[in-house]
Formats: C-alpha cells, structure tokens, sequence
C-alpha cells in the first residue's frame, strides 16, 4: 500500500494546471466517445441525410436553367462524405453529453446553487443547439440558391461533395453553436463567474470573434454567408448582455437590502 497523499485541491477548492490539464483531457475523451458512438449509429441515416443536402444543388438545374451537379474528383471522395455526415450526426445526437462536458469543465468546482444552473444549461442548452441545427437545416437551401443564383446565365454549378458538404457541415454546426453561446455567458453570470460590466466592456472582442468564428464557419470568399450568419450572433451576444444586467441588478438590490437590515451581504443558497 502507496504512503503518498491522494492528490486534492488547495484549500481555496481550485486546480492546479496539471489538474486541469488531465480534467480537460477526461472531458475530451467523454465527449469525443459519445460522438463516436453517436455517429456510428448515424451511418443508418447518411443516404437520406445526403439526399436532403444536395436537393437544393438538383433544383438549380430547374429554376436556374443552368447545368448543376454534385461531382466526386478522387476516388475515395464517397466514403469521406460518408464519414463527414455520420461526424454531424455524431455531433448533433451527443449533444446533451458533450454540452454537460463543456460545463463540468468551466466550472469544475460545483457548489449547491452551480448544479443548479449546470442541470439548467443541459436542459436548455441541448435543445437550444439542436433548435440552431434544425433551424439551419431548414434555411441552408435557401443560402444555397440564393449564392449560386449570382452565377452567370451561361454558366454551370459544379459543385465537388467534399466542398459542398463541408459548407453544409461548418454552416448548420455554427448556427447551433451559434444558438448556446449567449445561454452559456448568461448562466457564468449567474454563477457570479462573469458580470454584466465585463460583458458590455469586451464588446468590441465579441464582435471581432464573432467575425472570425463566422469566416471559420463559411468558404473564405463567401462575405454574405458570413454576414447573414454574424448578424444574429451579435445579436443574441447584446441579448445575453441585457439579461446578465438585469440578472446583476437583481443581485446588488438584494444584497444592499440585505446589508439595509442585517449589515451583511446576500450569500448564494
């Protein structure tokens, strides 16, 4: 039997950084199971899911009067979109798992009020990503005739899959990562991690990351999809901002009131 002390956190119940190096790790390795297996049993629904997706390039042929195809130029090029639709499925259907993932995470160190909002942000947050996903879904034909109907009259829309399914992919992920972002900033509010002030303080960051994470999630010189995708994004971040401040207005009125009567401040239940 081992004399060395189990391992533990300091007294102020923070890790250190190798701790947080194998937390991460844990957190990783979860999460990118429950994708695997998730995708796995995604391959049952990769023929109807690919169909869906080149349904708007088929109709380009009929309402553009143009020439319109889905081309594969290697040999293996199936097979990889195979793998990259059964990875969205993956992603999508183990989203309640890895969302949990990412909140353990962040806040590792749970007191009774901080399970509180983790259960709210699974709760909220999985539906919340599966909403964005369906809501992309349903917009992404749309996005692909309007961007191809700037094609020239005599020209024809040949579109390689991989590149064709990697717009698909990057577009419907970030609008359903789009859809947490705000809900994840709010409830770091509510766990007293992040204030209001800071929030609006950091806005002019938000926005250039926001802008970066749109021309991660769209072809290079796609400038509109990008726009029409960071619109909402900064909107919903002002949004988490509003409510953040009504959240830490709420919380400095109880506390002044508790202070008023007591001489002590409102501690978290």
């Amino acid at each position: 039997m081992s004399d060395r002390p189990p391992r533990s956190r300091n007294p102020e119940g923070r890790m250190t950084l190798g701790q947080h190096l194998v937390e991460l790790r844990k957190r990783i390795t979860i999460a990118g199971l429950a994708i695997i297996v998730a995708g796995i049993a995604g391959w049952w629904v990769v023929d109807p899911i690919w169909a869906a997706l080149s349904a708007p390039v088929l109709q380009i042929a009929q309402e553009q009067d143009r020439e319109a195809a889905i081309t594969y130029v290697t040999v293996g090029e199936a097979f990889d979109t195979r793998l990259i639709i059964m990875f969205l499925v993956g992603i999508v259907a183990s989203s309640p798992v890895w969302l949990y993932q990412l909140w353990a995470f962040i806040v590792p160190a749970l007191h009774k009020n901080e399970k509180r909002y983790a259960v709210g942000f699974l709760l909220a947050g999985a539906p919340l990503f599966i909403g964005g996903c369906v809501a992309a879904w349903f917009v992404f034909p749309n996005i692909v005739t309007l961007l191809t109907g700037f094609a020239f009259g005599e020209s024809a829309t040949l579109l390689t899959a991989r590149v064709y399914l990697d717009f698909a992919v990057k577009f419907i992920l970030a609008i359903g990562v789009g859809f947490v972002l705000p809900l994840l900033l709010v409830l770091l509010n509510f766990a007293r991690v992040l204030s209001a002030q800071s929030m609006l303080k950091s806005w002019r960051w938000a926005i250039l990351a926001i802008a970066t994470f749109t021309a991660l999630a769209t072809p290079a010189a796609d400038v509109l999809s990008m726009v029409l995708l960071a619109i909402p994004l900064i909107g919903l971040y002002f949004a988490a901002c509003a409510v953040a401040a009504f959240n830490d207005k709420r919380i400095a009125k109880r506390e002044a009131a508790m202070i008023d009567e007591y001489g002590l401040a409102a501690s978290d239940d």
